[in-house]
């Protein structure tokens, strides 16, 4: 498997941490992981932002490690933000979890399915 972070000269520029496109080539597997949510398995909810966002990348490891993959086969995440004033701190845990890995990504602004839930994340990974 081939994975290329790809940037074209006429597009906006990436603000950082993340690809503007990237392409897979080779046979390789595809995980489509749902949305995670900020619940622990045995329904524990975290009342703060910074604690539920790393709880939902705890899960989509999980899910990961469930395919045999790990967060350096992402290419793609949409999370999903119950309020616009929760971007920064979504922004310096996903950098905090990510590291130097790039994946494309999309950060929407909706009405979340659970008023506990202040976030919620789906993902693709190939591997």
């Amino acid at each position: 498997m081939k994975i290329r972070h790809l940037e074209s000269d006429k597009a906006p520029r990436s603000a950082g941490g993340y690809s503007q496109s990237v392409e897979v080539s080779n046979n390789c597997r595809t995980l489509y992981i749902s949305g995670q949510i900020p619940e622990s398995r045995d329904e524990h909810v975290p009342t703060n932002f910074e604690d539920q966002a790393k709880l939902v990348w705890e899960n989509i490891i999980h899910q990961l490690h469930a395919a045999d993959m790990s967060l350096d086969n992402v290419v793609k995440h949409t999370t999903y933000l119950s309020k616009r004033e929760y971007r920064t701190a979504n922004s310096k845990v996903r950098q905090e979890i990510f590291g130097n890995r790039k994946a494309a990504l999309t950060v929407i602004i909706a009405d979340i399915y659970d008023e506990k839930w202040l976030l919620e994340i789906e993902a693709v990974a190939v591997g």
